[in-house]
């Protein structure tokens, strides 16, 4: 089993060893998961297939990743003669799982025989006739139909159901029976054909008893004896009276018409305990499928506050971790201590660990007053140093007429000592060279602004009144 939030393997713990996930709840649904697999797997091996696909279907809702339960329903399907749906639950399982999957073969021994699945395509074509035949009350075409869908897939369980139908409908008992003796074979548990056998079987019975009643009556109403080589069959009453015989004859009909009160009666009777049996166990049947639901329900909520509260506990670790800054703001900060007390002459490893730290999170609310001092206490013992040494390297690449990295190098030394006002002028200067005549008269105004009655602020009131001509 492996763990839902990384797909690490779980150990017996309750939580995930890699992530930290708990999967107590998971490892539930998990085992009801797999026990519904065992009852399915159970019930196809006894061939209780409707039982089966019940059992597999409440496997897949709560671990929908169970690739033999999946490959075992399309099994089922294809063993009752739903071939579309068995293919659906195939390919479901291959894209699940690309690799190492036997719904690979299961497919190819479909798809590689194109007569068996052409014969499969219209199987299904003259099932939908049969039904549209069944609409239109064309009850003898729809028989057809059904025996020329048996003849193609005798395993289809759907067509020998709506056959026994048909034949039940026109009162044909022993057709009906065959049919169902079929479907039982195919599914032993299917609950419609063991409804129709048990309708079937009443009605045998019943047109046993009138046989055997009518045969019984024949034998008594004549007599046989030998008369030289020749049997003689004469009836019992023979020379009565015609008044006799119109007496037999009422008898015979207060029968019929006894025998016809009695179906009258009884029938009804014998139906309604049929119908209040099957109500019975469709009510028991619908009671265990909402206890099945109301249990999912309860287990899809605990899943979802299982993810709730992964994803609450996520937060807490990035914020934890530092995603806004925080921590890797720090470090920088104290590596550039670290520098500084160790080789205070290193002023570009200095520079580099304070250019490394984010301005954003630095000037953050959650900053606390002591990293802020202690960022700006070193920032004024290394500021001044560190601005020359950038003056020095913008001044050189200005003079090399390498004016992208002047204007680089000499912003940096006026952000580390904003008193610099040569840095700030050389600066203008790169900028009025490098054809930026827009940022060139931003920064000699700002000259000006920052360094009034200076040598600086003459020399840019001369380069603006240059670039004004």
């Amino acid at each position: 089993m492996n763990c839902y939030q990384c797909g690490a393997l779980l150990t017996e713990n309750d939580f995930c060893t890699n992530c930290g996930a708990d999967v107590s709840r998971y490892k539930k649904i998990i085992s009801v998961s797999n026990y519904y697999y065992n009852d399915g797997l159970d019930k196809a091996r006894v061939r209780d297939l409707s039982g089966a696909v019940v059992s597999l279907k409440e496997c897949l809702k709560l671990n929908k990743m169970n690739i033999e339960a999946r490959n075992l329903l399309g099994l089922v399907y294809f063993e009752m003669g739903e071939t579309v749906d068995a293919l659906s639950e195939w390919v479901l399982s291959k894209n699940l799982k690309p690799e190492k999957n036997i719904a690979d073969d299961y497919i190819g021994a479909v798809q590689n025989s194109p007569t068996q699945l052409e014969n499969l395509n219209q199987a299904i074509k003259k099932y939908n006739q049969a039904l549209a035949y069944c609409r239109q009350e064309s009850l003898d075409l729809a028989v057809i139909q059904l025996k020329k869908v048996l003849s193609i897939n005798p395993r289809f369980l759907r067509a020998h159901l709506l056959l026994a139908l048909l034949y039940i409908n026109a009162e044909e008992w022993e057709k009906a029976k065959r049919e169902l003796v079929k479907c039982c074979r195919i599914d032993v548990r299917n609950t419609m054909a063991l409804r129709y056998m048990k309708e079937v079987s009443q009605a045998l019975n019943v047109e046993d008893d009138v046989k055997e009643s009518h045969r019984s009556r024949k034998t008594e109403d004549v007599i046989k004896y030998q008369s030289g080589n020749e049997t003689i069959i004469q009836p019992l009453n023979v020379t009565e009276t015609k008044k006799s015989y119109t007496a037999v004859v009422c008898l015979l009909i207060g029968a019929a018409v006894g025998l016809a009160v009695s179906l009258a009666l009884i029938l009804p009777a014998r139906l309604q305990s049929l119908q209040t049996q099957l109500n019975e166990e469709s009510r028991q049947i619908g009671e265990q499928l909402d206890k099945k639901n109301a249990e999912l329900t309860e287990l899809q909520t605990q899943l979802e506050a299982l993810q709730s509260q992964n994803t609450e506990l996520n937060s807490q670790l990035e914020s934890y971790a530092g995603n806004d800054g925080t921590l890797q703001t720090m470090e920088g900060l104290l590596n550039a201590v670290y520098i500084y007390l160790d080789t205070p002459e290193d002023m570009e490893g200095i520079a580099q660990a304070l250019e490394a730290i984010d301005q954003e999170s630095l000037n953050a609310d959650t900053t606390s007053e002591a990293f802020t001092n202690l960022y700006n206490r070193l920032l004024e013992e290394v500021g001044p140093t560190i601005s020359q040494t950038y003056l020095e390297s913008g001044n050189s690449a200005y003079r090399d007429g390498d004016y992208e990295t002047a204007i680089a190098d000499l912003q940096r030394a006026f952000n580390y000592d904003e008193t610099n006002g040569e840095a700030l002028l050389l600066l203008g200067d790169a900028y009025n060279r490098n054809g930026d005549s827009r940022n060139a008269e931003t920064i000699y105004n700002q000259v000006i602004d920052l360094f009034p009655n200076t040598e600086e602020a003459r020399s840019a009131q001369e380069a603006l009144d240059g670039l004004e001509s």
